[in-house]
């Protein structure tokens, strides 16, 4: 709810004549919500910027958290979301630092008294409302970001594509292998291809617990897309299990080359390449 003109004018003559009332209270009420969580040198920074925000709006006039005239406020209430966020406060624990503002205005409301002490209460309280609801939005809306970007990470640091030996690279996949993923494997491999100028890729499903239709073609579409950048591909770490699985769901790999494990497909990529291998022989005791 905005304040007119007149609402807003008393509101920044009382937060600004007893401004170091305000902030200490302010600071110590929110002090004792988070238990300690915050310096207290830190809090009390983050009430004196909101307390300067609040009276700086309201000596420009009416306040209205969406008009141009609030930027300065509407900045401060999300400079304190994302720090919120980032520190790994709730988005209870950070409302309840600007909700806490209602008791340091009641307590000076009450003291102040006059004809208008109810209706200015009952007005500033839900601006008070609007202000805490705006840095609710606002710190959910940082959580979710955090939350894109780490997944995001998370989603690039599970698909490593490794050079193996001079032209072949390796995708050692782990996990489940949804749509997301299978693109963000697809991506790096084609990139990594072309950066090296690799023409064999081996993809490695030891660690992907189970094949179903939908993993078998977004193996397939990384495999013809990377013979159409003229490279082949062996896939490699087909289980007993996993290939009775591929079999009963008759899924068919064509003329894509396949292996029981990493070792063997390198193994066969080497020999494609006249490179000659030996296994070496178990120690023999004399």
């Amino acid at each position: 709810m905005a304040l007119n003109a007149e609402e807003s004018g008393r509101l920044a003559a009382l937060l600004s004549g007893h401004a170091e009332k305000v902030t200490q209270r302010w600071t110590d009420i929110v002090a004792g919500s988070l238990r300690g969580r915050l310096s207290h040198a830190e809090l009390r920074r983050q009430v004196e910027d909101l307390h300067r925000a609040i009276v700086g709006t309201g000596e420009q006039g009416a306040i209205d958290l969406s008009a141009e005239s609030a930027g300065e406020l509407r900045a401060a209430l999300s400079e304190l979301s994302r720090g919120r966020a980032r520190q790994g406060f709730s988005a209870t624990e950070t409302t309840i630092s600007i909700f806490a503002l209602k008791d340091v205005l009641a307590e000076l409301v009450r003291e102040a008294g006059g004809a208008n002490a109810l209706h200015d209460y009952v007005a500033f309280s839900k601006l008070v409302d609007e202000l805490g609801l705006f840095t609710f939005e606002s710190f959910v809306r940082t959580r979710e970001s955090l939350i894109a970007d780490q997944a995001e990470q998370l989603l690039e640091l599970s698909t490593p594509v490794v050079k193996l030996w001079e032209g072949v690279v390796a995708v050692p996949l782990v996990g489940t292998l949804d749509s997301a993923r299978a693109q963000v494997v697809m991506e790096r491999l084609l990139q990594t291809l072309v950066d090296t100028g690799s023409p064999y890729a081996i993809i490695d499903i030891t660690g992907v617990p189970a094949v179903d239709t939908q993993v078998a073609q977004h193996i397939l579409k990384t495999v013809v897309a990377a013979r159409l950048m003229g490279a082949d591909c062996i896939i490699s770490g087909i289980r007993p299990q996993i290939a009775q699985t591929i079999v009963a769901l008759g899924i068919e790999f064509g003329d894509i080359a396949t292996k029981a494990s990493l070792a063997d497909a390198l193994r066969h990529v080497l020999r494609l390449n006249g490179v000659e291998t030996a296994r070496r022989q178990p120690r023999r005791d004399a």
